[in-house]
């Protein structure tokens, strides 16, 4: 049974004139079914996104009209190709908007598969930006299947790999002594999936080999960039060469967050301007570990780190995998790696304790520290999750804070620690806080030199305490 609401003048408006994306198409009722299941697959195989049947548009205006069905029974043909279109199953949902004509717009929400979803003809689609591009070719349709998580690419032999590489290196020698039972090394890696006669595939390379960087060059370390900027990072704001690390899955995984570690402690210590700088350990950690375990093999580069005067940038190879997508994405499972994740969580002290629970311990421990959570960004070969240094605050908060321990304040500074970058929407925040009695311009000060200083007597706890109730009141509105 799916359901049925009416929708008013604004939101008839607004769907009038929503634009075809990455997420979103209009069809006509007249749109045959065959030629629909196009626009099914091609969403299924990308990220999901909406699609509404009964706009019409005139082919001459542009100017779009509602044509809808007079009754829901003659949606039936629609329902029937989506139930009969492979690997769709029952990863669609269906809601009638009945609009000012009595007539009904068919909302068709495609979400994410696992599967590759082929249209009525088996012919497959995938979403690209406003448009359904068919793929045939063979390497295009692998790549698919890689991105789906269908063909784990952990399971690729290295050939130039040699299993000795792994019965004899001191990670296996550590895992092996701490986990396995009384088995030969080389049967329990045999039974486990991890070598094909004399050579390893890529989890056992990954897993239990001292340098997998020998056979799996540029797709296998952790390479960390230190920007002296806020901006994007450029070779001009490049302090010193990247750092490369290297070694087991296992050893990188700690190696990288411990130098990320002294790298955010080196910047507070040397410029004082980035003192109040604090990132939760287990954020970095649960969010390289997530990028290693679950990065995509075949793409040959390296995970980066970046590192800048306001935020952590972690980059991991590959698109999103399986059914998950950025919304679901806290609340979903799948391993694209699943042989990685399942071994490593053996080890002592695994990385990924919880496993299924890394992003959302990554975002708990922001929430403690009260700062923003980390954003997700999707590229077309990449996940970025951005760590920033914003307190779950208001600007005039985080300036209240500031001038607890310091005697002025400038224009620039306060966009430094507040993350605006406007230097007008920085002086708007400065008069509130002088409307407010809190801080008043220093005298004989003008031009580039110009500061704030606080007022004398002013009760700066009170009101971080006030302004703190009125900010998190008007977070939990917006949610």
């Amino acid at each position: 049974m799916f359901n049925s609401i009416e929708i008013n003048s604004d939101s008839q408006y607004k769907l009038l004139n929503i634009e075809e994306s990455q997420y979103c198409d209009v069809k006509s009722e007249m749109i045959d079914p065959s030629k629909l299941s196009q626009t099914i697959s091609a969403f299924a195989n990308a990220s999901g996104g909406d699609i509404y049947v009964g706009i019409n548009e005139n082919t001459h205006t542009k100017e779009r009209y509602f044509g809808g069905f007079i009754s829901i029974e003659e949606t039936n043909k629609y329902i029937q190709v989506m139930e009969s279109l492979e690997g769709l199953n029952a990863n669609y949902d269906i809601t009638y908007l009945h609009i000012k004509n009595n007539h009904y717009l068919m909302q068709i929400t495609v979400f994410k598969t696992n599967s590759i979803v082929k249209s009525s003809d088996s012919t497959i689609y995938i979403r690209k930006g406003a448009q359904n591009i068919k793929i045939n070719d063979p390497d295009k349709i692998k790549r698919l299947e890689i991105d789906k998580g269908i063909f784990p690419y952990e399971n690729e032999t290295v050939p130039e790999s040699d299993i000795q590489d792994a019965i004899g290196s001191k990670i296996y020698d550590i895992f092996y002594h701490a986990v396995i039972p009384n088995i030969e090394k080389y049967t329990w890696l045999r039974t486990q999936k991890l070598c094909i006669d004399s050579n390893l595939n890529i989890a056992g390379v990954m897993l239990f080999t001292d340098e997998p960087q020998i056979v799996l060059p540029k797709r296998s370390a952790i390479k960390i960039f230190r920007y002296k900027t806020t901006k994007t990072g450029s070779r001009d704001t490049l302090d010193g060469n990247p750092i490369t690390i290297e070694g087991s899955a296992y050893d990188q995984i700690y190696a990288s967050v411990q130098k990320v570690k002294s790298i955010i402690e080196s910047i507070k210590k040397f410029d004082t301007t980035f003192s109040d700088i604090s990132y939760p350990e287990t954020t970095i950690h649960e969010i390289i570990t997530n990028a290693v375990l679950h990065r995509d093999y075949s793409i040959a580069k390296d995970i980066q780190v970046r590192i800048y005067d306001n935020r952590v940038e972690v980059e991991s190879p590959g698109k999103l995998a399986g059914h998950i997508t950025l919304k679901n994405i806290l609340f979903e499972q799948f391993a694209r790696n699943p042989k990685i994740v399942r071994l490593i969580n053996k080890f002592p002290n695994p990385p990924n304790k919880d496993v299924g629970e890394g992003l959302n311990t990554a975002f708990k421990a922001m929430k403690e520290l009260r700062l923003k959570q980390p954003e997700i960004i999707e590229t077309e070969t990449s996940v970025i999750v951005i760590i920033k240094h914003e307190k779950l605050s208001s600007p005039e908060e985080t300036i209240m804070n500031y001038m607890k321990s310091h005697s002025e304040i400038t224009n620039k500074i306060g966009r430094e620690i507040t993350g605006i970058e406007s230097e007008n929407v920085m002086k708007r925040v400065f008069w509130k806080l002088r409307d407010a009695q809190m801080l008043e311009m220093i005298p004989n000060r003008k031009g580039s030199k110009s500061a704030w200083q606080l007022v004398q007597g002013a009760n700066v706890d009170e009101y971080i305490e006030r302004e703190q109730l009125e900010y998190e009141q008007l977070s939990l509105f917006e949610e």
